[in-house]
């Protein structure tokens, strides 16, 4: 069965939201958006590319900084809303230079900054 990015539910911008997990640990590296194009152009290439909403323009994960995310693989939420990307994270996937954007804990009524594994 082929698949055609446009059968997907964007929303009123264009984008839905698209969740990077890591492949083979589970991992939650990060979300990121992506429109039409952009879930057409990871899928030709493997490389994942996202679209930014503050730069206006699309964003292949790792282009600048090398950290670079390849494609295992892409699954739809029931409602074809949302997006679980499987993906080979090189490096960190946060522009803090953190393996995952996850790294605040909230516990109780305080936060708790978490260290990446060693």
């Amino acid at each position: 069965m082929s698949f055609d990015p446009k059968t997907l539910t964007f929303n009123s911008d264009g984008l839905l939201p698209a969740i990077a997990q890591q492949h083979d640990t589970g991992e939650v590296l990060m979300l990121a958006w992506m429109n039409a194009d952009s879930v057409a152009e990871t899928l030709r290439t493997g490389r994942v590319t996202y679209w930014s909403r503050s730069r206006r323009s699309y964003w292949r994960k790792g282009e600048t900084s090398g950290n670079i995310q390849r494609l295992i693989e892409m699954r739809l939420d029931c409602d074809r809303d949302c997006l679980l990307l499987s993906v080979d994270q090189t490096g960190p996937a946060c522009h803090t230079n953190r393996r995952s954007c996850f790294y605040t804990a909230v516990r109780g009524d305080g936060e708790t900054i978490l260290t990446d594994p060693e």
